[in-house]
């Protein structure tokens, strides 16, 4: 049976958890609080299509509890594991896959990528300071995935399904690995879709051509996408933003398969919706900004790509993250993706 671990059991997490029991693995949480006291104590509650159904999961707050695995899926925020990269140790074997499932540009995007440039088999400072998990866990283990679906944890042990069910995977080589597919196989398996992709970097940048525009825009003024774009002030600023993240994608070989006019329809055209950022705003907790506009702008520099004002939004939000208190201003950051 193969033993799946889930890295951060929150909404993600719990509805992969869910669907991954439903193909009969063998899947473990690392979950913590609150929310891992209830999933002990009566199980993980799944609501879904008007359903709820409950799931006897083995969940811990130590990993050392759970053992070696054939795949690790971290849900955690991007900014939140490098700093514990040693608490993985103990889910680690010789062939453990570790499948990054979170924003931004992961910290393998750059092995085995072939860009021809300086960037390539080098990780991301924004994303992966000091390379801790580059050379802790391996960019050899990393499988690729692009998180579709929308869920939230409405109270502890409970994980509400909102939208959507794929989950886009790929080897950072662009190859048809059996590991690859037996992990995807687990999926649809579970009623999830999971296509397997030659060229996962492209849907990275997709999401992330929203994540780098629409998210910062949205914690700034509080307002949601569809009244983003409704003014036309505001749309012509994620415009702007989105042709200078359009030009760092394609200088390390992205394609991007949608038009920006096209793909701010596609975002704004969801009504009422909030992107996550604005969400840790209002709810006090940290703000995921580095992994979704700090890795842009460290590329940019990198490549003396100009990027004006993407460079003007993210030195806001983050100013607004550190008066807040729910982000950490860090110099030695700044002083790599902030062109004097």
């Amino acid at each position: 049976m193969t033993k799946v671990c889930i890295y951060g059991a929150g909404a993600i997490g719990g509805l992969m958890a869910a669907a991954l029991s439903e193909a009969g693995a063998d899947v473990s949480l690392v979950a913590r609080g609150p929310h891992l006291a209830a999933i002990q104590d009566k199980g993980m509650i799944l609501r879904k299509d008007g359903q709820e159904t409950t799931y006897k999961i083995k969940a811990s707050g130590n990993p050392a509890d759970l053992g070696q695995q054939d795949y690790v899926i971290v849900t955690l925020k991007a900014h939140s594991v490098p700093a514990i990269v040693d608490q993985f140790t103990p889910l680690l074997g010789p062939e453990t896959a570790i499948v990054p499932a979170v924003n931004g540009l992961p910290w393998w995007y750059f092995y085995k990528a072939d860009t021809g440039t300086v960037l390539d088999d080098n990780p991301l400072e924004t994303v992966d300071p000091g390379a801790a998990q580059w050379k802790a866990f391996g960019p050899q283990r990393a499988i690729g995935c692009v998180v579709y679906p929308a869920a939230d944890v409405p109270e502890p042990g409970v994980i509400e399904h909102k939208y959507g069910n794929r989950f886009s995977l790929g080897e950072p080589d662009g190859s048809q690995s059996e590991r690859l597919e037996r992990l995807s196989n687990l999926f649809i398996k579970g009623g999830l879709k999971a296509p397997r992709k030659g060229r996962l970097r492209d849907e990275l940048w997709i999401k992330l051509w929203g994540n780098c525009s629409f998210n910062p825009v949205s914690a700034l003024t509080g307002a949601s996408l569809d009244q983003i774009g409704a003014n036309a002030a505001c749309t012509d600023v994620v415009r702007r933003m989105m042709l200078e993240c359009k030009a760092v994608g394609e200088a390390v070989g992205a394609r991007f398969a949608v038009d920006v006019e096209r793909r701010i329809e596609g975002g704004t055209e969801i009504i009422g919706h909030k992107p996550s950022t604005r969400q840790d705003v209002e709810k006090g907790r940290p703000m995921e900004l580095d992994a979704l506009t700090s890795t842009v702008l460290e590329l940019a520099r990198k490549l003396d790509i100009p990027t004006p004002t993407l460079d003007a939004v993210a030195a806001l939000v983050r100013m607004q993250g550190s008066v807040l208190g729910l982000y950490q201003h860090n110099e030695a950051l700044e002083s790599l993706i902030f062109k004097r």
